[in-house]
């Protein structure tokens, strides 16, 4: 009956493990639209594939709409209707920027859990501070937050300002160093990762692709000492770049682990294709 109850704890804790590790990102109901204004739904899941973020809006902390030529302060409308679902006003043409940002919340895990969380996730630095600590038998508290960000091409005139690549300074960000809504395909995008504004090197990006026919396609890279990685835009459709950061809790009183996940959508469509 013991070995019963603690195998159900196992489980439990598991599927906790597992619901953490799922992707977050914006998903406008339209990339390219002509003009007016879009639903951007929060969406968390696997392999592209998501749900409605279950999350409070009081847990934002930032959130605004870069447009090409001024920004819009958009918590407080998100807030005082707290759904994870938001209306953007796109009066300009060109690339416009979504950029969020949440607070922490904290999970306890079991020590078998964590350290198969972090095998999966390919955390292998964390597993070793474990095992330099001697804490692999250990439970751990885990403070974790999410950023991502939106590009948004209205028209398909190119915009008078660096809205795509402009810096939102969210604790960590993923920044393309070219305009995905300017390239053809087979043309290639390159990313940087910053926290807290300086190049993350060896991070692990994963990347989805949603073709027009909602086929999914998945690679990984990892980016390089400048925090820099580049991959091909094979095919048209809508694209997702995910990644997750942890490190030492700065605060543990209250948590022994601090990790962001930080994502990045755009929509793609070839300029021989519109």
């Amino acid at each position: 009956m013991r070995a019963s109850l603690k195998f159900s704890w196992l489980l439990l804790f598991c599927g906790i493990a597992a619901a953490r590790a799922q992707e977050f990102w914006l998903a406008p109901r339209f990339f390219l639209p002509l003009h007016g204004r879009i639903l951007v739904p929060m969406l968390a899941g696997n392999n592209f594939t998501g749900v409605r973020w279950r999350g409070k809006n009081s847990r934002l902390t930032r959130y605004v709409h870069y447009a090409p030529s001024d920004s819009t302060n958009l918590l407080p409308l998100v807030t005082q209707h707290d759904t994870s679902l938001a209306t953007v006003t796109l009066a300009q043409p060109g690339t416009h920027q979504l950029a969020l940002a949440t607070n922490n919340a904290f999970l306890t895990f079991a020590a078998d859990s964590f350290n198969a969380y972090l095998r999966a996730e390919r955390l292998d630095n964390i597993l070793l501070i474990r095992k330099q600590r001697e804490q692999l038998a250990q439970p751990a508290r885990e403070a974790y937050r999410r950023c991502a960000k939106a590009l948004v091409q209205v028209g398909t005139g190119s915009s008078p300002g660096s809205t795509f690549n402009r810096v939102a300074g969210l604790p960590l960000e993923l920044i393309p160093e070219q305009d995905p809504y300017g390239l053809r395909v087979g043309a290639s995008l390159t990313v940087r990762l910053l926290a807290d504004g300086q190049p993350v090197a060896g991070a692990l990006l994963k990347v989805w692709c949603r073709d027009v026919k909602k086929n999914v396609e998945k690679i990984e890279i990892r980016t390089n000492q400048n925090g820099r990685a580049l991959f091909r835009l094979s095919t048209p459709g809508t694209y997702l770049i995910s990644t997750m950061r942890m490190t030492p809790s700065a605060n543990p009183q209250v948590a022994d682990w601090q990790s962001t996940w930080s994502s990045l959508t755009f929509g793609f469509a070839s300029r021989t294709s519109r």
